[in-house]
């Protein structure tokens, strides 16, 4: 039976950052990365549609959610540059703070990867699952095989697109072990709602303010794009957005247009029109997108107050999401309350939990990857120095 100082189950973000940081540390410890995939990294290579979003500089404590947020903020810190010691290529920084390979492709970043992990002796089994695993640790795989380490690390991901080979399904390998899983929910993901008032609306792009409402009690707001499809809302104030309402009943968004302005302005802006003559369908014609102010002027009526009460206030009532296979990240994991700072089990000795494995999920932005990175590196040297 082969036997390595450390097996990582997962060849995702946290997985092979995990076996990076083990072979720079000490080149003598033996590392065996196993997977499901035909492609080892290949949620990474996708991510920031494919230009590979890795961390961002308006990283704050604010930015992580579930049980384990606590952990989260005290393993990354304020570190959003730690992706630049990993990688061997240059960073760009956009004006949001996003932090994206120089050259905008997540692909290639994931082959510099490989190529050094290759380099360093890291050994892969791949496409592989693992089934089973016992104290001591002897993993067992699908097909039978047997394999021992003295360290364990279990990067399986979440439950979140299942076309990358995260289906929830390794959850049970932290279980048998006494480790709880919470409640899961699909995060970063487009929302479906009544369309009753947007469906003349799809395709079209708008800058909001959104505040997601559940019992009269505000969940949380974002500011950024809209988008209106046939079945509800997408874009990146949606991802931002659904965290707060997934898996909760009985929600509604509010969409705010022309956050910046103010209401009185908008109610001259109208005013004006009419005392021109404008017919009561272009009255937010050059304000907002014709169809857009279409339909604000269709749900709030002539009444100029109505009106911009209603482009303030533009409701939709959230009925789900389009689901863990649209999710960019999933809501919940295996509880971080038995997991200690450096990432070891509190209820298994030399067994590791890393990136979204675990009840951790962060805003849209870069700041899981950065989440799955830094416990990645936090594991690495926790199991180096007790090596």
């Amino acid at each position: 039976m082969q036997k390595y100082s450390v097996a990582i189950v997962g060849g995702g973000a946290a997985g092979l950052t995990c076996a990076l940081a083990l072979k720079r540390i000490n080149k003598d410890i033996s590392v065996v990365v196993i997977d499901g995939g035909e492609r080892l990294g290949k949620k990474l290579a996708a991510t920031g549609n494919g230009q590979g979003n890795v961390s961002n500089s308006h990283l704050s404590p604010l930015n992580y959610h579930g049980g384990g947020a606590a952990l989260a903020r005290a393993v990354i810190g304020c570190d959003y540059k730690l992706p630049f010691r990993l990688f061997n290529c240059l960073f760009s920084e956009d004006e949001e703070g996003r932090i994206y390979p120089s050259g905008r492709q997540a692909s290639a970043l994931v082959d510099s990867l490989l190529r050094e992990l290759i380099v360093l002796g890291v050994q892969f089994i791949n496409p592989a699952r693992v089934s089973g695993i016992k104290r001591g640790f002897e993993l067992t795989l699908s097909d039978g095989k047997k394999l021992q380490a003295d360290r364990a690390v279990l990067a399986c991901g979440g439950k979140a697109q299942k076309q990358f080979g995260t289906d929830g399904s390794s959850y049970a390998l932290a279980q048998s072990f006494g480790h709880k899983l919470t409640a899961l929910c699909p995060s970063l993901v487009q929302l479906r709602t009544d369309t009753s008032h947007i469906k003349p609306l799809k395709g079209i792009r708008a800058d909001c303010l959104v505040t997601a409402y559940c019992g009269g009690r505000a969940l949380g707001s974002a500011r950024g794009d809209v988008i209106f499809t046939d079945y509800g809302v997408s874009g990146n104030a949606i991802f931002k957005i659904s965290s707060c309402v997934s898996g909760v009943e009985g929600c509604t968004l509010s969409l705010s247009f022309l956050p910046d302005i103010a209401e009185e302005d908008i109610a001259r802006d109208i005013q004006k029109k009419l005392a021109l003559g404008y017919p009561s369908g272009e009255l937010l014609s050059g304000t907002l997108h014709n169809q857009v102010g279409r339909a604000i002027i269709k749900r709030g009526g002539s009444d100029v107050k109505n009106i911009v009460r209603t482009l303030k206030n533009f409701t939709l009532a959230v009925t789900g999401t389009l689901g863990f296979d649209y999710a960019q990240v999933t809501r919940g994991g295996i509880d971080c309350a038995d997991i200690g700072e450096d990432m070891q089990s509190k209820l298994q000795n030399g067994l590791y939990l890393v990136g979204e494995y675990l009840d951790v999920d962060g805003d849209c932005g870069g700041y899981n990857l950065l989440w799955a990175f830094a416990s990645g590196v936090r594991a690495a040297k926790s199991i180096a120095e007790g090596l």
